[in-house]
């Protein structure tokens, strides 16, 4: 205990100490109540004290009720993954972080299949988006400073921007990283039955044809197939008037030479 004390150099029970002595063990920065009950780093009946009394004097932050971090922890795409079971960052936030946008969202946006409220943690405002279970898919673990997140992959981050383009961060942003990106046609496919949305698909076949993107053939007929009868508004924010492109059913109100010149394809 003696090396403890030297190490920490504060008047911290011994609880406490073998409890920041396990996190430090454990290389945990970010955590929650559960873990650390299943990690047995103190008995059970001293853990929450333990908890609460190095919260309140500065070694750790309460980030919600039963969910914590070391003092010094920033990293907010981790936190919105502890915040909510099964949360992936998505939308404009996965846009950012696949390096589709050079907008900085100042909201991180959170897909989840659990209603969730909307909250602050440490400044930093946090958007739940619940979807259903179906429409879970494409979510990969990569690595944001030095931790493991989960994120919605780039082909899942674009159909989901498509399908609620609200979150997208703006609908000319969405078109630039569409033409940005390199997609691979099976996982939009894929991932455009799970959402079911006719509008969304309508508008991402036409920009594949229209840019003529490399290697969405397939995806180009799919979405062709699926197409209906009713006409969409291609830009889901503009006016509801324009010119009905006939293949693919969709209310041009924005011209083509626009759509284009937003892109950066003017010749």
């Amino acid at each position: 205990m003696r090396k403890l004390k030297q190490k920490y150099n504060t008047k911290l029970s011994v609880e406490e100490q073998l409890l920041l002595k396990g996190l430090d063990d454990h290389e945990l920065d970010i955590f929650s109540f559960e873990e650390l009950h299943q990690l047995e780093l103190i008995e059970v009946i001293f853990l929450q004290s333990a908890l609460e009394k190095l919260v309140r004097n500065g070694w750790l932050k309460r980030i919600e009720k039963g969910k914590y971090c070391r003092h010094n922890f920033y990293n907010e795409l981790a936190i919105a993954n502890l915040l909510v079971e099964d949360g992936a960052i998505a939308y404009w936030s996965a846009l950012n972080f696949h390096g589709l946008t050079e907008q900085f969202p100042h909201t991180v946006f959170v897909q989840t299949t659990h209603q969730k409220k909307n909250k602050e943690v440490f400044g930093v405002q946090y958007q739940f988006v619940k979807i259903k279970e179906k429409k879970r898919v494409g979510v990969i673990v990569d690595w944001y400073n030095e931790y493991p997140i989960q994120v919605t992959d780039i082909e899942k981050t674009i159909v989901d921007c498509f399908d609620l383009p609200e979150y997208s961060g703006g609908f000319a942003e969405l078109l630039r990283a569409f033409d940005e990106a390199s997609l691979d046609g099976d996982k939009l496919i894929a991932y455009c039955r799970a959402i079911d949305s006719v509008s969304a698909i309508k508008r991402m076949g036409y920009l594949a044809e229209v840019l003529q993107k490399d290697g969405l053939e397939a995806f180009r007929e799919y979405a062709e197939s699926v197409v209906n009868s009713s006409p969409t508004p291609f830009d889901p924010f503009g006016i509801k008037k324009g010119s009905v492109q006939k293949k693919w059913k969709l209310v041009m109100n924005i011209e083509e030479k626009d759509i284009l010149a937003i892109i950066g394809k003017i010749y």
